[in-house]
């Protein structure tokens, strides 16, 4: 299920080239000095996945939490169903849960930090951008701390997380260099197959769940968890 996550980062990322490629174009890199330029953008990729991989770790503490009170059996299903509801409801829908009362505040902070650091070039700037960055809104990365969550495991969560950034490398890198490398009519036709390629990964999810004994898909139930309390009686 880990690889689901390098999956989900690379189609995340067609998504993130219209919703975060502006700002990865927008970053003070320094553009006399090629290897100067690319060590400040894998600071900036470093300071999203840290990010990520800090939420990663809250998600898989709870989804541990689940599995000792003993909702192992259907929480990769519940996972599942929750993936394809995020691809359905639309995205302004979900910021705008999010969007009231403290929550609002807080992203409005965040988002006033990171207007400061595009002002600056340093190293720590660009570490802190993508850091602030990876804690904005986004529904593709709520789909991927759903799958942290049904890790069940803190440290697989948080691993869950930086497969799930590095996913989202190659393209987010490749915008920076070259801003023009898809067209607007190609861009539009990668978005309509993203909202079809989650719901595929969410299917996943459900199958795991179900246990109907396929290897490596949808493993029997006895073998689809650890048990928060084994028997380890004769």
């Amino acid at each position: 299920m880990l690889l689901s996550a390098l999956l989900l980062g690379l189609i995340s990322s067609f998504h993130c080239m219209g919703m975060c490629g502006p700002i990865a174009m927008m970053l003070p890199l320094d553009r006399t000095n090629q290897a100067r330029k690319i060590t400040q953008l894998w600071l900036y990729h470093l300071g999203r996945i840290t990010a990520y991989t800090t939420i990663g770790l809250l998600f898989g503490l709870l989804g541990r939490g689940l599995l000792m009170a003993g909702f192992q059996q259907h929480l990769s299903i519940i996972i599942g169903l929750i993936m394809i509801i995020v691809v359905v409801v639309p995205e302004k829908q979900l910021v705008r849960i999010n969007g009231s009362g403290p929550i609002l505040k807080l992203l409005s902070s965040v988002k006033t930090k990171l207007g400061k650091q595009f002002q600056k070039k340093t190293y720590t700037s660009l570490f802190t951008i993508g850091l602030l960055n990876g804690f904005l809104p986004c529904g593709m990365v709520y789909m991927a701390l759903f799958g942290a969550l049904a890790m069940q495991d803190p440290l697989l969560g948080m691993g869950y997380m930086v497969l799930y950034g590095l996913g989202t490398v190659p393209l987010l890198s490749l915008v920076v260099f070259v801003p023009d490398i898809f067209s607007a009519r190609m861009r539009n036709k990668i978005q309509r197959i993203i909202p079809y390629a989650a719901v595929c990964i969410g299917i996943l999810f459900i199958l795991r769940g179900l246990g109907l004994g396929i290897p490596y898909v949808s493993p029997s139930d006895m073998n689809l968890f650890v048990k928060a309390m084994p028997n380890c009686g004769m």
